[in-house]
């Protein structure tokens, strides 16, 4: 007859601590996929078995364990920024981030090295998440089309000067027209023109342009100072000329009125009396002619002409 042995008390504690243990990390992983935390910049979209759910809002959420709901995470508040046509070097010259250098043809011929960015945020996280797989390079792609075309349909100096604004303006809006086509899930905010460059190799040839065009502009503008200047002096130097004439006509057409009326009272005395109006006369003329101012001499070697006059002025 075999004798009955009872079981160790130590084997019965090991057994529970494994049990505990694997309970414990049973806990760990049902909390680790049925807890998830959103900030309050972004936004989670959930699946579950691979189809969309919802999309939650910033907090401490739960969802299905073990992989049942998934939650991505995408942020919708914040701003996301690309560059175009930049090249940043670590110290030694090493390139640590190329975007590229975007050598652009312009409307008039010419070429330009265009350096660009855009921002833009999330607007829809399901889009984002879901209808497009290479989000990234179809931002840049898209971005660099409406650039070139922008370009391209303008002049150079238009590009370099008064049509800067409106590039940025209309590229933000024709990005945003395509991404939305795309389904993209995206508003670009703003689109930044930062260099408009001509290339290193005809770097100096344009400076010299640049150069003749300040000149020209200069030159055009001292023109038109001097211009400005003129004008006015010589308009009113001629506005005081023809007021010297008017005031010298009008003087001289008073003094032949009043010259006319004259002749015209002494006209009427001589008609209603004519020798003594002609007797006043020749007393008035001899009046004048022997003044102190105006005494003649008169010579005349035959004296037939000579007047029988006396001197009246006791000399």
């Amino acid at each position: 007859m075999s004798q009955f042995t009872p079981p160790k008390v130590g084997k019965f504690l090991k057994q529970g601590t494994i049990v505990v243990i694997v309970i414990v990390v049973l806990v760990l992983i049902l909390l680790g996929t049925s807890v998830y935390i959103v900030d309050q910049a972004e936004e989670a979209v959930i699946t579950r078995f691979g189809r969309y759910l919802t999309t939650t809002g910033p907090g401490l959420r739960f969802r299905l364990p073990f992989g049942i709901d998934r939650a991505y995470i995408v942020e919708t508040r914040v701003v996301h920024t690309e560059q175009f046509g930049f090249r940043a070097a670590a110290p030694g010259g090493r390139v640590t981030n190329d975007t590229g250098i975007s050598t652009m043809l312009t409307g008039d011929l010419n070429m330009l090295d265009v350096g660009w960015i855009i921002q833009y945020r999330i607007s829809d996280p399901r889009a984002w998440t879901f209808n497009v797989m290479e989000r990234r390079d179809t931002i840049r792609d898209v971005s660099q089309s409406v650039i070139n075309m922008l370009v391209g349909d303008r002049t150079i100096m238009d590009v370099m000067g008064i049509e800067r604004n409106a590039i940025q303006a209309l590229g933000a809006e024709l990005m945003n027209e395509t991404f939305r086509n795309f389904g993209l899930g995206i508003t670009v905010i703003a689109v930044q023109l930062q260099n408009t460059d001509p290339p290193s190799m005809v770097q100096a040839a344009f400076d010299d342009v640049n150069r003749a065009i300040q000149d020209m502009e200069r030159l055009i503008n001292e023109g038109r100072q001097a211009y400005n200047e003129m004008i006015p002096r010589t308009r009113g130097e001629a506005d005081r000329l023809i007021q010297v004439a008017e005031g010298f006509a009008t003087e001289r057409v008073n003094r032949a009125m009043g010259d006319v009326a004259i002749f015209n009272a002494v006209l009427n005395e001589y008609l209603a009396a004519p020798d003594a109006t002609r007797q006043r006369l020749y007393y008035e003329m001899i009046e004048d002619l022997f003044t102190e101012e105006h005494r003649p001499a008169i010579i005349d070697r035959s004296f037939t002409n000579f007047l029988p006059l006396w001197d009246m002025g006791g000399r």
